[in-house]
């Protein structure tokens, strides 16, 4: 059972016992009447049985008519009075009633008592909950877990993560090699006198694997890894994320040495001075602390900041200057040759057909990056698994890509013949062209099969390329422009 469920279990419990008690509990069968009916009835000696209850400001008196004729035959009633009162005279009441009760202190209900017992224990329940939930990881009350950080904690070991689990970055897994080496045997450089980074910023588009590659090396140095999103810092109470900075850095110091992962960094670390509403402003003091937290590190403790981000440019400068973070390891786009060993990872549990080729799926998924050749995988074990067949064929990750790339098919679509002929006419000229000219993009496949807003497609295979000559950018706008001119 999860931590917290017995909770909510004991309170089904409770809810339930209080429940039955309620409808299992005998309704009161007595009829309540007036006294001065309750006088008629004394003199007409139509009361069988009474019982008199002293609760020290008020009588009750509880009875039974005589049985026989008449609606009130054997029926109870109940009515009430004051002490003072002369119709509850003991001498009267004995000469007109057959049977006569007197008892000093009023009738104990247990199942009244059972009740509200569990009522204040169903509260008294929710209560210890409420605060334990609000109560931070040394004890504090509710309104210290504020201050507390929000980090998940990795323990040693837990990650199994490595760097052949990440492809597409050799340079930045060269990198960060560096930092492995140092959190495996620190003494080596101490003795040197080295120092290593304090802070490494992982910049890359978003998906490209900044945050996998954090995790790679704690995996591979086998430390201790906390792991907090930038936003996570930052509350409308004044105050909150610098205490939680100096909460994170207080646990990281104590499980040193370890790694610091903040994820989109940029969110707590933009450029100072940008208020424009006046006043202090919460994100700059969760910066300041940031900034005095990194500054303070000393060579015992050995913690590696890694940080994340797909906007240096936002960032301030004082987080970027040597003793933070010192070095920027750039995670980019992959190339062809990274992108076909990121497929063949995710395709280690995949069962694929002999017939697929991924270096040509690598061709054609020119500017993607890890997480779109993920999803591309994904899709087409998707539709492999759509068509009830065991292993992912080439169609299915051209299908994929497709659906990727531009949306799935438009099936239901009803195109007159005419249309048909002329998108074929266009999309052919953009291939014919493609193929003529020397340096334009090779054409892969073409489709007539409309897709999200476009009503055909033409294909390429496109080169990774770094530099544009005139020569290539004149043959890219012939090769656009050729459709039209079909």
């Amino acid at each position: 059972m999860k931590q917290g469920n017995w909770v909510w279990w004991l309170l089904l419990a409770v809810i339930g016992v209080i429940v039955v008690v309620s409808v299992a509990a005998p309704k009161p069968r007595d009829t309540a009447i007036t006294l001065s009916d309750f006088a008629a009835a004394l003199d007409a000696r139509q009361i069988e049985r009474l019982e008199l209850t002293n609760t020290g400001g008020v009588v009750e008196l509880h009875g039974n008519y005589k049985g026989g004729t008449g609606d009130r035959a054997g029926r109870a009633f109940e009515t009430r009075t004051l002490p003072t009162d002369p119709i509850i005279n003991i001498d009267n009441l004995n000469a007109k009633v057959e049977r006569v009760t007197i008892t000093g202190v009023s009738r104990f209900n247990w199942l009244s008592v059972l009740s509200t017992l569990l009522t204040v224990a169903l509260i008294g329940v929710l209560l210890v909950y409420l605060l334990r939930g609000n109560r931070g990881g040394g004890g504090a009350d509710a309104a210290g877990n504020f201050g507390k950080s929000r980090a998940h904690m990795l323990a040693e070991g837990s990650i199994k993560l490595s760097f052949a689990d990440v492809a597409g970055c050799d340079e930045a897994k060269t990198d960060l090699q560096e930092v492995v080496e140092f959190l495996r045997s620190p003494e080596r450089f101490h003795s040197l006198g080295a120092r290593i980074p304090h802070g490494i910023l992982l910049v890359g588009p978003p998906g490209s694997g900044k945050t996998l590659l954090a995790k790679a090396v704690a995996g591979e140095a086998r430390v201790p890894y906390f792991s907090i999103s930038g936003s996570d810092f930052v509350e409308m109470f004044v105050g909150v994320g610098a205490a939680r900075v100096r909460d994170l850095f207080d646990q990281a110091k104590k499980a040193a040495p370890c790694i610091v992962f903040i994820d989109e960094i940029d969110a707590v670390g933009r450029k100072r001075g940008l208020n424009f509403n006046g006043g202090n402003d919460e994100r700059e003091q969760t910066l300041n602390q940031l900034l005095v937290e990194m500054d303070g590190f000393e060579s015992k403790h050995d913690i590696i900041v890694l940080a994340a981000t797909n906007r240096p440019d936002v960032l301030d400068a004082a987080l970027l200057r040597p003793g933070r973070f010192d070095r920027q390891v750039v995670v980019d786009a992959p190339d062809v040759r990274g992108r076909e060993h990121i497929l063949k990872i995710h395709a280690r549990k995949k069962p694929l057909d002999p017939t697929v080729n991924l270096g040509l799926v690598a061709k054609r998924t020119a500017g993607m990056v890890g997480a779109d050749l993920e999803n591309l995988l994904n899709e087409a074990a998707l539709l492999t698994a759509r068509e009830g067949r065991k292993k992912i064929a080439m169609r299915d990750l051209d299908e994929a890509a497709d659906r990727v790339l531009m949306g799935p098919e438009r099936k239901t679509l009803v195109i007159p013949e005419q249309d048909k002929k002329v998108t074929a006419y266009h999309e052919v000229g953009h291939a014919l062209v493609a193929q003529l000219l020397p340096h334009a993009d090779r054409v892969h496949k073409l489709t007539v099969v409309p897709r999200g807003g476009a009503a055909g497609n033409t294909a390429p295979t496109p080169e990774d390329r770094m530099h544009y000559t005139r020569e290539i950018l004149e043959d890219t706008i012939a090769v656009a422009l050729a459709g039209q001119a079909a």
